[in-house]
């Protein structure tokens, strides 16, 4: 596996660790920290050993935002090197969000901008009780238009016009009223039970049907419910009850004993 230098890369006994590894910089992102997770989400969602992916950080933040430096060099950017940098950064996050395997969030600090994006764009996120969120780009006279998509497809449109206009800090409780947020913990130690639970609960299901429900609920999401989507979601389930994985499924169900994917 290639050699990072601002992440931490894993793999675990099917589970797939990505760690934000800037502990010094409060792990705030730059341009190379989107390459790099751009290419470890790829890598691991293309390894079949890998079921599941956790991304976590090391030190007192999740991910403090956009790094200072790399906002320093933006200043100067012309319109394509706007529209280069901008690019890989909502790519970085269509990634995470279109990972074929269920990807986790394990926030144990601060999450300000990017890194609410990033949380929002993973499908499972659980936070620790002194956890603090911010959408701050108005602050700096910026808009928070690479994380949207996913933070408005967490919390709703009506808390994302409060919390994106206002820039105010919101607490983990805040969090996990509007959705952005599906478990809060009292510590790290807790984190990591929850974490575990939610990594055995996915791993004990068919690895293909996890890719195949992920894929249908990008299909279906905030869509109407036409005949074209009615047609469409009878398609898959056809098509997926005629695999291998769930003819082995059922007939471990029937038997009362474990499918083969599972330890």
């Amino acid at each position: 596996m290639s050699t990072y230098r601002n992440l931490l890369i894993e793999i675990d006994e099917g589970v797939g660790i990505v760690t934000l590894a800037r502990p010094d910089r409060h792990n705030t992102f730059d341009d190379a920290t989107c390459v790099e997770l751009i290419h470890a989400i790829a890598t691991l969602e293309a390894d079949p050993a890998v079921h599941v992916l956790v991304i976590s950080s090391t030190g007192k933040a999740f991910c403090a935002g956009a790094d200072p430096d790399w906002m320093r060099r933006v200043v100067g950017y012309g319109h394509e090197e706007n529209l280069r940098d901008a690019r890989a950064l909502s790519d970085m996050l269509r990634r995470i969000a279109q990972c074929p395997k269920p990807v986790i969030a394990r926030v144990q600090g601060p999450a300000i901008g990017i890194g609410v994006g990033v949380i929002a764009a993973c499908d499972i996120a659980i936070a620790t009780f002194d956890t603090q969120f911010a959408l701050s780009e108005v602050k700096f006279g910026l808009i928070p238009a690479a994380i949207a998509p996913h933070v408005i497809a967490a919390i709703g449109e009506r808390h994302a016009r409060r919390y994106m206009l206002t820039a105010e800090r919101f607490s983990a409780a805040e969090a996990y009223r509007i959705g952005l947020a599906h478990e809060i913990v009292a510590d790290e130690d807790a984190l990591d039970q929850v974490l575990g639970e939610l990594i055995d609960a996915l791993l004990r299901n068919g690895p293909d049907a996890l890719t195949e429900c992920k894929d249908l609920i990008i299909a279906v999401a905030r869509r109407p419910l036409t005949d074209e989507i009615v047609e469409d979601t009878a398609r898959r389930l056809a098509r997926v009850r005629a695999t291998d994985e769930a003819r082995e499924g059922i007939a471990a169900f029937l038997a009362r004993r474990k499918p083969n994917w599972a330890t």
